[in-house]
């Protein structure tokens, strides 16, 4: 008789027993990974900072030395051509008005020139009641009243600022519109705006170190600074006096000057 092939259990063996060796390799490692957590957690924990945060502000006003605005001039013709040349004619009128007054010419610039028709809807053309169109007549959504209007921008540079208000008069009395206020301009505007950033970043400083002192500690490295500056005809430090709670003390005593008022808020160590 053929033999039977042999049992399930004579064909499995037993799994071997681990060896030591493997048995420390494995505690050494779950060592290691411990460790590593371990160090993960401690590096990931914020450190604090001794340190101190000040806002510095600081004020540079100068004399306004030129100015600057903007007129409107228009005109209306049964054509566009013609309404062009009328506005021409008047902005040459304008120009020739404040020249008189000091402004040169390449200080009057057009900066917009605009041509729209004037219309009307067509319920206003139709024929009264009763009566009906004749045929072949056209029906359309809008009808031209046969007019157009001519819109020219003009900027206008005055580089005396004291007499921009006799050359806006003129402008006017010479047919032109006034959009708009004035806009001041100083010749030098970054050499004023770098020195209210210098005076409010050294204003900075000197809080830090005060605040310190009377802790009884020393002023460190910086740690941070930002800044911001804004720069006005005097509305701003206005404010500031109406509201000295909200903005703190200093209003200007001149009317007129250009302001730049420059903030810094610094943080430094404690040493």
């Amino acid at each position: 008789m053929g033999s039977y092939p042999p049992s399930s259990a004579e064909t499995e063996t037993e799994p071997e027993a681990l060896t030591e060796p493997e048995a420390l390799t494995e505690g050494e490692d779950r060592k290691t990974m411990s460790t590593h957590a371990l160090q993960s957690h401690s590096t990931s924990t914020p450190t604090t900072v001794e340190g101190i945060t000040v806002i510095g502000e600081a004020v540079r006003r100068v004399s306004p030395e030129s100015a600057e605005f903007l007129i409107e001039i228009t005109a209306s013709a049964p054509t566009a051509a013609q309404a062009l040349r009328d506005n021409h004619m008047k902005a040459t009128q304008v120009a020739q008005a404040i020249s008189a007054l000091g402004v040169q010419h390449p200080d009057i610039q057009s900066i917009s020139l605009n041509v729209h028709s004037l219309y009307a809807p067509a319920m206003q053309a139709l024929p009264p009641f009763g009566m009906l169109p004749q045929i072949g007549s056209a029906m359309h959504g809008e009808l031209q009243f046969g007019a157009y209007h001519a819109t020219n921008t003009i900027r206008v540079n005055v580089r005396e600022a004291a007499r921009v208000g006799e050359i806006v008069d003129a402008a006017a009395r010479a047919g032109a519109n006034v959009l708009g206020g004035f806009s001041f301009k100083a010749t030098d505007e970054a050499n004023a705006r770098r020195a209210a950033l210098e005076s409010a970043g050294k204003d900075a400083r000197a809080k830090a170190e005060l605040l310190a002192a009377s802790a009884g500690k020393q002023v460190g490295d910086p740690i941070a600074i930002s800044e911001e500056i804004v720069a006005s005809n005097g509305s701003y430090m206005a404010l500031r006096s109406a509201f000295p709670l909200a903005f703190g003390a200093g209003a200007p005593r001149v009317a007129g000057e250009l302001e730049y008022y420059a903030r810094v808020s610094a943080s430094f160590r404690l040493a």
